[in-house]
Formats: structure tokens, C-alpha cells, sequence
């Protein structure tokens, strides 16, 4: 009878033990601070579908596609957009800071030339680093992390804010949102969608900015000359195009504004005349580049808004 008591003793203590053993695994492969997620490797041809929100454009939805993955000497992927439309307005309103090359070892962007570490694999909680973005310096700690995805936040000393989570199923962010400093969100970059294998053309516009300036009158009539002058990419030359993004509105009465934007030779490159009530918002165009010097000459009555973006533009195609 003893020796029976103590044989069942010892039973019970063992499977004590490894029923404790069995819990401490699962919370380990859990929301444990030593659960990582580890650089994803992207394909030719995987992509995302994304809408992005500034307080310039609201619901702008583009298609991110893997356009090649030998860049850099084979150290970089290429991230380009399904649509040419939404490749220059991308150029023009500088909003996206994932297209174009990126690297390999921690999907970093390229901002002024030089990789920057927005992540830092392997994606521990508590992990810190710095980098730059938006010519802005981040001090970024990852919140949280476990096998599926991390939620990671960046502040900056004068009180900006990035959040952004890397999801491991889809092998990019799920989100980013870039808020100021006075609580206003400069940047929500939401996920839809993402597939493999995409089949047709990609481009990407290589941007740089030229002019901008946004004009609001209420007062006495106003005539405005300006002028500026243009010169190529500081690496890849002239540029291809110019691209103008333009939002303007008249109000009523006698309100009324024009516009006229011309070349060295006084060509007329762009022109618009608006009467009373009339608005225009969002408009995406391209001047064909050319010419260094430009003349920009507007007019306005009444109460009037206009807003005129133009940046260069270098376009990359790639056909998969």
C-alpha cells in the first residue's frame, strides 16, 4: 500500500510539472516582450493597396507594387504605382515616403539619398532607435510586438508623432499616421488590400519641388508677378515633365481670379479664368519641361483661394 501511495505521488507531481511547462511555453509564443517579428522578403510583383489622407487630398487610393528587387546593387527593392496618374500626383504632393527604392535588411526608405530605418528588424517590444523622415528626427520605441504584427510609435522634440503597425501576414504596415504638433494629421496611410504575381505596368515619378504658394483675398483687386527658374534633378538630370496640382474657388458677386503661366519665350503653359461661384479643386496636370525660366502672372476680385503646386518629373516604367 505504501509503495502505491508514493508511486501515485510521484505521478501527480510530474504531471503537475509538465502541465506548468506546457503553460510557460504558450505564454512565451504569446504577447510576451520576447516575441519578434523578423524582415519579410518581398517578391517581384507582391502589392499593396493603400488610401492615404493629407489635409492637401483626402482618399487618395494607390496600388504599391514590388516593380524589381535587384536595386542599390542588389541591396533594394523597387516600390512603384499600377497607375501613372497616381505615380505624379504622388511627385507632386510628396505624401508617400515608401515609393522608390527599398532596402532589403529593414524595408528603409530613402529620404534625401540615404536609407532611413522607419523599421528595425528583428521588432522587439521595447526596442529603440532613431531616423529621419519628412526631414524630421524620430525617436521611435516599438510599443508592443508579438508573432503577428507591432505596434510602433515615434516622437519628435518639437512634439510631432508617427504610429504605425507592421503587420507579419501582409509583410508592410496596416497603418501610419504622421500627426504635428498641434494634433493635425498630416499623413493617414490605411491598408485595403494585397495580392502576389501583379501582371501590367508600374511607374514611379522621381519628384522634386519647384514652386509653391497658395493665395487667399478678400480685400481690394490684387495683381500678382512672380517668377522662377528651373533646373534639373541634382542626380538624374533634366527633368521630363513638370506637373502642377491646382485648387482655386471664386466666391460670389464679382469675385474672380486668373491665371497664366509662361515660358522664357512667353509661351503660355497654363491658363485658367474664373468667374463669380466658380471653384476648381484637385486638378492634376503635366507641362511639358523644357524651358529654365517661368513667369507666373494672376489676378483677383473679390473673395478668392487658389493654391498652385508644381514639381519636375523623372517617370521609370516597368512592364511584369
Amino acid at each position: 500500500m505504501r509503495n502505491a501511495y508514493v508511486l501515485g505521488m510521484v505521478a501527480l507531481l510530474l504531471a503537475t510539472t509538465l502541465t506548468g511547462c506546457v503553460g510557460i511555453t504558450g505564454g512565451n509564443g504569446g504577447n510576451s516582450a520576447n516575441s519578434s517579428l523578423n524582415v519579410p522578403i518581398w517578391e517581384l510583383g507582391d502589392n499593396w493597396l493603400y488610401t492615404f489622407s493629407t489635409p492637401d487630398y483626402n482618399d487618395d487610393i494607390a496600388r504599391l507594387v514590388v516593380a524589381t528587387v535587384d536595386e542599390e546593387n542588389g541591396t533594394a527593392y523597387m516600390l512603384g504605382i499600377s497607375s501613372l496618374t497616381e505615380a505624379r500626383r504622388h511627385a507632386v504632393l510628396n505624401h508617400n515616403p515608401f515609393l522608390g527604392r527599398m532596402t532589403h535588411g529593414n524595408l528603409s526608405a530613402y529620404e534625401n539619398g540615404e536609407p532611413q530605418q522607419v523599421l528595425q528588424f528583428p521588432l522587439k517590444t521595447n526596442s529603440v532607435w532613431e531616423f529621419t523622415l519628412f526631414s524630421i528626427e524620430w525617436n521611435t520605441v516599438v510599443v508592443s510586438a508579438d508573432s503577428d504584427s507591432a505596434s510602433i510609435r515615434s516622437t519628435s522634440s518639437d512634439g510631432q508623432s508617427l504610429d504605425y503597425v507592421y503587420d507579419s501576414e501582409i509583410k508592410f504596415f496596416s497603418s501610419f499616421v504622421w500627426t504635428d504638433a498641434a494634433g493635425i494629421e498630416q499623413l493617414r496611410m490605411i491598408y485595403a488590400d494585397h495580392d502576389i504575381g501583379y501582371s501590367g505596368d508600374v511607374y514611379f515619378v522621381r519628384g522634386g519641388d519647384i514652386y509653391t504658394n497658395t493665395w487667399d483675398n478678400s480685400g481690394p483687386d490684387a495683381e500678382i508677378r512672380d517668377s522662377f527658374f528651373v533646373s534639373g534633378h541634382p542626380k538624374d538630370g533634366e527633368w521630363d515633365e513638370m506637373i502642377y496640382f491646382l485648387d482655386a474657388s471664386c466666391g460670389g458677386g464679382s469675385s474672380s481670379l486668373t491665371l497664366t503661366l509662361r515660358d522664357h519665350s512667353s509661351l503660355s503653359l497654363l491658363e485658367r479664368a474664373m468667374g463669380p461661384g466658380s471653384e476648381e479643386m484637385g486638378t492634376l496636370g503635366t507641362i511639358s519641361y523644357p524651358t529654365q525660366e517661368y513667369t507666373l502672372t494672376l489676378t483677383f476680385t473679390g473673395t478668392t483661394h487658389l493654391r498652385l503646386m508644381l514639381a519636375g518629373g523623372i517617370t521609370y516604367s516597368w512592364t511584369l
